[in-house]
C-alpha cells in the first residue's frame, strides 16, 4: 500500500470557493443558479476559463474528438497511467452552480495544491471535464463518457440533435472542441469524482463526507393501459373500464414496491397522459412512466415481477389491458474497493464525519467504472435539493469533499519522498 499522505495537508478552501463563484457568472440563471447548457456559447466560455487556470497550474490541456478535456499534471514517471479526478461543467437548464463544477474544479484545487505544497506524485495527475453528463440538450446524458467507455459509439453521440435539429458532432465544431485525440485511448490508474450528493441523506444526518461504494441501478418503462371510453354522466360505475383507475392504481403500486425494498429502492412515475382528456369521458387510454432504481440488480428484477403481477391484477379487476416496453436498463455500479477503501480512509486521517453511501444519481463516473478503478465523493447539500438554481452548498462542506480527494488522489498517485 502506499505510503499516508500527512494529516496536515489541506486544500486551499477559499480559493476553490472564488473559483465556484467565478465559474457561477458564466451562464447565469435567473435565480441564483446557471444555466450552461452542454456545447453553447456559455459551455465554451466555462471550458475556455478551465483551460486558462489548468495551464496556470502547469498542465497540459489536451481535448479528444468527444470534447473531453484533459488537463495533465506529469508525474516522475510520465510512462505510467495517471490518477483522474473531475467531472463536468455544464448544467441543466435551470441548474446549480455546484452539480458537476464542485467534481471539476476540486480536482483543479488538488493541482494547485500539489504544486503549492511541491508534492510530486509517481503517477500523473489529471482533472477531466467531461462533454454532456446532463444530457439536458443532447439526450441521453453522460453519453461522452459513455463513448469513452464504450457503451456507445461516437457516430451515435455526434448524430444526436436538441430541440432545433442541431447535433453534437455539428456543435462541438462550432464552439471548437473536436480534438485531435481518439476518444477512449487514454488508460487510467483509477478515476475519482468529488460531487453534491444531490440527496438529503448527509445533511440530515450531519456527515461531512460520503463514501460512495455503489451507483444505482435502472429500469425505466413506458406502461400504456387501454380501457374504454364512454360517456362521464350515462355510464354506471360496474360497467366501467376507466384507464386512469387503472394506471392510478399502478403509481400508488409503484410507491408501494420501493418502500417494500427500503431503504435503497426508490419508485416513481414521473409522466401520466390521459386520452382522450375530455371532462365528460372516461379515459380510455393512458401512457405513462415507471422509473425503479435499487443497487442490487436481483432486487431491480424482483421490483419489476412485482409491478407485472400488480398490474394482471389491476386488469382483471378493471377489464383494461396494457402495454409494458422497457426503455432504458442502466445495471448497478460496484465502485472499486480498493478506491473506495482509499477515500474513507482519507476521511478518517482528516478527522471527518462520514458514511458508506449509494448515489442515486447518474455520473460519469459510473461509466468510466467499465474500463478503470473508480469511486466517488459526496458532499452535502442544502435540503438535498439539486437540478434547481437554488441548489446550494456551504465552503466548509466543499472544502471537506476537496481535502478527502485531495489524500485519496496523493495515495493512489504515489507521493514521491
Amino acid at each position: 500500500m502506499a505510503t499516508a499522505p500527512a494529516d496536515n495537508l489541506r486544500i486551499n478552501g477559499g480559493r476553490l470557493w472564488d473559483s465556484l463563484m467565478e465559474m457561477a457568472k458564466i451562464g447565469p440563471g435567473v435565480k441564483g443558479g446557471n444555466k450552461r447548457l452542454t456545447l453553447t456559447d456559455e459551455d465554451k466560455a466555462g471550458r475556455d476559463l478551465f483551460r486558462s487556470w489548468c495551464e496556470a497550474a502547469g498542465c497540459r490541456v489536451s481535448v479528444d474528438t468527444m470534447g473531453n478535456m484533459f488537463a495533465h499534471r506529469p508525474g516522475t514517471d510520465e510512462s505510467l497511467p495517471p490518477v483522474t479526478i473531475g467531472s463536468h461543467l455544464d448544467t441543466q437548464p435551470t441548474g446549480g452552480k455546484f452539480d458537476g463544477v464542485l467534481g471539476v474544479l476540486g480536482g483543479l484545487e488538488v493541482v494547485r495544491t500539489l504544486n503549492d505544497l511541491g508534492i510530486r506524485t509517481r503517477h500523473p495527475v489529471e482533472v477531466v471535464n467531461w462533454t454532456n453528463e446532463e444530457g439536458s440538450r443532447f439526450a441521453p446524458a453522460m453519453i461522452s463518457s459513455g463513448v469513452f467507455a464504450g457503451a456507445y459509439t461516437q457516430d451515435y453521440a455526434y448524430g444526436l440533435a436538441d430541440a432545433e435539429g442541431l447535433t453534437l458532432g455539428g456543435e462541438l465544431k462550432r464552439i471548437g472542441f473536436i480534438g485531435d485525440e481518439p476518444v477512449g485511448q487514454r488508460k487510467l490508474k483509477a478515476y475519482y469524482e468529488l460531487h453534491i450528493e444531490q440527496g438529503p441523506i448527509l445533511e440530515a444526518e450531519e456527515c461531512d463526507i460520503g463514501v460512495v461504494t455503489h451507483g444505482q441501478g435502472q429500469r425505466w418503462y413506458d406502461v400504456s393501459f387501454t380501457g374504454f371510453e364512454s360517456h362521464a354522466g350515462s355510464t354506471p360505475m360496474p360497467r366501467r373500464h376507466d384507464a386512469l383507475v387503472a394506471a392510478s392504481r399502478l403509481v400508488l403500486a409503484v410507491r408501494e414496491i420501493a418502500l417494500a425494498h427500503a431503504p435503497h429502492a426508490v419508485g416513481t412515475v414521473g409522466v401520466m397522459k390521459p386520452y382522450p382528456a375530455s371532462r365528460n369521458v372516461i379515459p380510455g387510454e393512458v401512457s405513462m412512466t415507471v422509473d425503479f432504481r435499487h443497487p442490487d440488480d436481483a432486487v431491480l428484477a424482483e421490483m419489476k415481477a412485482r409491478m407485472e403481477a400488480e398490474i394482471a391484477a389491476i386488469n382483471d379487476d378493471l377489464g383494461t389491458s396494457v402495454d409494458v416496453e422497457e426503455v432504458f436498463y442502466y445495471p448497478p455500479v460496484p465502485f472499486d474497493r480498493a478506491c473506495v477503501d482509499t477515500v474513507r480512509r482519507a476521511a478518517e486521517r482528516l478527522g471527518y464525519r462520514h458514511r458508506d453511501i449509494v448515489s442515486g444519481a447518474g455520473h460519469d463516473a459510473c461509466y468510466v467504472a467499465r474500463v478503470a478503478p473508480t469511486s466517488m465523493i459526496f458532499c452535502p447539500c442544502v435540503d438535498g435539493i439539486s437540478h434547481n438554481e437554488i441548489e446550494d452548498i456551504s465552503q466548509a462542506w466543499a472544502t471537506a469533499g476537496a481535502d478527502v480527494l485531495l489524500h485519496a488522489v496523493m495515495e493512489m498517485a504515489e507521493i514521491v519522498e
